[in-house]
């Protein structure tokens, strides 16, 4: 299945349907095999000691995947994570944007699933790894 939504229609659709995150989330490069998105760190996404909090780093997964998945069905803003599994592997880098590196593994009729691997921006070593899936409403 090719896709459907380019980076900035998906960006636009982000900032419309959620303003909360406004600024939060950029997208980095989309493809049909991968979507790369930022999570723009600021002062609120930091824990004690400087670094992005865990559930900022859950946030950039969760954005991450919908997008990949938005970026081959459309706008259907009422797909909802229906599983999510996290593993925190390292502390991330202080101040730094954390980036994720974003694949489906399986986009089927009413549920897709994803993959994202999370960096700080400008390192190798994973950040923290989540698998993820999604209900997608009936058409």
């Amino acid at each position: 299945m090719g896709l459907v939504m380019d980076r900035a229609e998906l960006a636009e659709f982000l900032d419309q349907a959620f303003p909360q995150v406004k600024g939060d989330f950029a997208i980095d490069a989309l493809d049909e095999d991968e979507l790369v998105v930022r999570l723009c760190v600021a002062e609120r996404h930091l824990r004690p000691g400087g670094t992005v909090s865990g559930p900022n780093i859950f946030a950039l997964a969760d954005v991450g995947i919908y997008m990949a998945i938005l970026a081959r069905l459309g706008p259907v803003a009422l797909a909802v994570t229906t599983n999510a599994s996290i593993d925190f592997m390292r502390k991330p880098v202080a101040g730094v944007d954390l980036v994720a590196r974003v694949r489906l593994l399986k986009l089927g009729r009413v549920l897709a699933v994803g993959e994202a691997l999370m960096f700080s921006d400008g390192d190798t070593r994973p950040v923290a790894r989540a698998s993820m899936t999604y209900s997608i409403p009936p058409k």
